[in-house]
C-alpha cells in the first residue's frame, strides 16, 4: 500500500479550527512562507517504512507544525495504549487547578498547650500528611521530618506523649495499590503504594558495606528514609571475595530482615525495596526526627485511628517546593507515584473520580470526546487509551490556556531523564522537549521539536511486541528532523496566531473517523 495514501486527509490546522475534508490528500509541511512543500515528507515516508518493518504492530503518529497544520500522520485518531505519556495530561490538568506555585504541606497538628516549665505538650497531636511526593528523601529535594521536628522545638515543645496518629486533609491517609494497575506490578519499584501517607516515595533503601573481616556482620552505612535502620534485623554475613548476595526482605509488623552475604572486597551495595507498610517507615523516621530535634517521645506501639486525635491547631509545618519543580522531576524521572499524587492533589483523593476529571479536562482542551479515556494519572494502566491526534491537539492548544504558560519547560529536554538516549545526534539540549512512555508492549513519545522554520508538535504511539526497536526508530526520527534544530521556546505560549484573537474560545474538532 502506498504510504502517502495512508496519511490522513485532513490538515490538522483546519481540523483544529472546525474545517474538515471530504477526501484523502497528502498533507504537506509548510516552509517558512507557509506555502512550498519540502523534502521532509519523503523523509517521513522512508522513516516509517523502516520503522514498521523493524517494529510491526499498531502505530499512531501525528507530526504537525506549531500552528496546527498537519505534516504527516498514520492512524492519527486511533486510540492506543499511551503508557507514561499520560503524564503530559496529568501535568497540565494539575497545574491548571493548583497553579505553578502551588505547594503541599506536611504538619504537626493538635489540641492542647505546652507546659511552660517542662516543655511537655499537654494534649492530643498528630502528623498531617497530604501526599507530598518529595517528603523525606535523603539526598534529594524536598522537606524533611527533621525540619518539621525542628519547627516543633522552636515552638518550645520538648516532649510528646502518646501514639502516632496520622491524618490528612483528604481523608484516610493510608496508601494503597491503585486498582487501575495490574497486579503483576505489585512490589515493583516503579509501582509503590499511593496515598497521602508518602515518605521517601514509599521505598526503603539501605547502603550496606562489608564488615571488617569475613564472618562479621555487614555495616548499614546509609538509610532512606533516615531512621529506618531501627526496623532492620541484620542477619547478613561478610565473606571473603567480591560476591554480593544480600537480600532485603519484609517481615511482619513493618520490619525488615537483611540476609545473605557480601564479600570483603565487594564495596558498598545499595538495596531498595517497596515498603508494604509506609506507616512503619513514617513512625521510624519520625522517631529519628524527634531525636535530632531534641524532643523526647514516649509512644505507644503502632498507629491509631486518625479520628482519635483532635487537630484544632497547626503546631509545625513544612512545605514542598513549587508545583512546577515537582512536576518537572515527575516527568523527567517518569515517576508513577509522583504523577498519581499530582492528580489527586488537583482532583481529590478518590482515584476513579480523579481519573474521570482528568479525562474530561483533556476532552475539553482538545474538543474530542472519542480520542481519550483514562483510568489513572500515570499511564501505568493498560486500560488507558489516547490517540496521537489527541496528544498533538493538547500540546498545540494547552499553552494558550490557564496553566499552560511555559508548559514545554515541564517536559525533559533531550539528554535529560527519560530522554537521556537523545544526548547525541541533536545540536543542543532543549531542541526536544518531550515525554516518553514505556510498557512491555508500548513505546510512545510526545512533545515538541524546535526547527528553524518553527516548532513541530509530534506524537508517536506504538503498541506491539517490539517496543525496544520502536523506541530506537522514534529517536531516529527526532535526530532526522532535528539535525539542524533550534531550542524549543520555553517562555510563553508556543503555538501560532492562527488560533485567533481569543484562542481560549476557538473550537477544536478532531479529524473525522477513518
Amino acid at each position: 500500500m502506498n504510504l502517502r495514501r495512508r496519511c490522513t486527509g485532513v490538515i490538522l490546522g483546519a481540523a483544529l479550527f472546525g474545517v474538515t475534508a471530504s477526501s484523502p490528500v497528502r498533507a504537506q509541511l509548510a516552509s517558512p512562507d507557509l506555502s512550498a512543500p519540502t523534502a521532509i515528507q519523503q523523509d517521513l515516508d522512508e522513516w516509517y517504512r523502516r520503522a514498521s518493518q523493524r517494529a510491526p504492530g499498531q502505530w499512531g503518529i501525528v507530526v504537525a507544525t506549531q500552528d496546527g497544520q498537519l505534516v504527516w500522520a498514520m492512524n492519527p485518531t486511533t486510540p492506543l495504549i499511551p503508557a507514561s505519556t499520560v503524564k503530559v495530561f496529568t501535568t497540565g490538568f494539575a497545574r491548571t487547578v493548583v497553579g505553578a506555585e502551588g505547594r503541599r504541606a506536611t504538619r504537626v497538628v493538635g489540641s492542647g498547650d505546652t507546659d511552660p516549665i517542662t516543655g511537655a505538650w499537654r494534649g492530643s497531636w498528630a502528623l498531617e500528611v497530604n501526599g507530598d511526593f518529595t517528603l523525606d528523601r535523603p539526598g534529594k529535594s524536598g522537606p524533611t521530618l527533621v525540619e518539621l521536628a525542628q519547627r516543633l522545638a522552636e515552638r518550645g515543645i520538648r516532649s510528646l506523649t502518646g501514639p502516632l496518629a496520622v491524618v490528612s486533609e483528604s481523608g484516610d491517609p493510608k496508601p494503597a495499590f491503585p486498582t487501575a494497575w495490574a497486579n503483576r506490578h505489585r512490589g515493583r519499584l516503579f509501582a509503590p503504594l499511593v496515598g497521602p501517607l508518602t515518605i521517601n516515595e514509599n521505598l526503603i533503601s539501605l547502603e550496606v558495606r562489608p564488615g571488617g573481616a569475613a564472618g562479621r556482620r555487614p555495616t548499614i552505612a546509609g538509610e532512606s528514609p533516615m531512621g529506618v535502620g531501627w526496623l532492620v534485623t541484620n542477619q547478613a554475613t561478610t565473606v571473603a571475595g567480591r560476591t554480593n548476595r544480600l537480600r532485603l526482605r519484609s517481615a511482619p509488623n513493618g520490619r525488615w530482615t537483611l540476609t545473605g552475604s557480601i564479600g570483603t572486597r565487594a564495596g558498598a551495595r545499595t538495596l531498595t525495596a517497596v515498603s508494604p507498610s509506609p506507616q512503619s517507615l513514617l513512625e521510624a523516621a519520625w522517631r529519628h526526627a524527634l531525636l535530632e530535634a531534641g524532643i523526647e517521645w514516649n509512644p505507644a506501639p503502632g498507629l491509631v485511628d486518625p479520628t482519635a486525635a483532635r487537630t484544632d491547631m497547626v503546631l509545625a509545618e513544612v512545605t514542598s517546593q513549587p508545583f512546577d519543580s515537582i512536576a518537572a522531576e515527575v516527568n523527567s524521572r517518569s515517576s508513577n507515584l509522583g504523577a498519581e499524587l499530582l492528580l489527586r492533589w488537583a482532583a481529590g483523593g478518590d482515584a476513579a473520580v480523579a481519573a474521570a476529571r482528568l479525562t474530561d479536562h483533556v476532552r475539553s482542551v482538545t474538543g474530542d470526546p472519542r480520542g481519550v479515556a483514562l483510568v489513572d494519572g500515570s499511564g501505568l494502566s493498560e486500560d488507558d487509551r489516547a490517540s496521537a491526534w489527541t496528544f498533538v491537539a493538547y500540546l498545540a492548544r494547552f499553552p494558550y490556556l490557564a496553566g499552560g504558560r511555559d508548559f514545554p519547560s515541564l517536559l525533559p529536554a533531550n539528554g535529560e531523564g527519560t530522554l537521556k538516549s537523545l544526548a547525541t545526534g541533536l545540536p543542543a539540549p532543549g531542541v526536544v522537549r518531550a515525554k516518553t512512555g514505556t510498557l512491555g508492549n508500548v513505546a510512545s513519545v510526545t512533545g515538541y521539536l524546535g526547527r528553524r522554520e518553527g516548532v513541530l508538535v509530534i506524537s508517536m504511539l506504538y503498541n506491539g511486541t517490539r517496543p525496544t526497536a520502536a523506541r530506537e526508530e522514534q529517536w531516529r526520527l527526532f535526530r532526522l528532523l532535528g539535525a539542524d534544530g533550534v531550542l524549543v521556546p520555553t517562555g510563553t505560549a508556543i503555538v501560532g496566531s492562527q488560533f485567533g484573537d481569543d484562542p481560549a474560545t476557538t473550537p477544536l474538532r478532531p479529524p473525522p473517523p477513518r
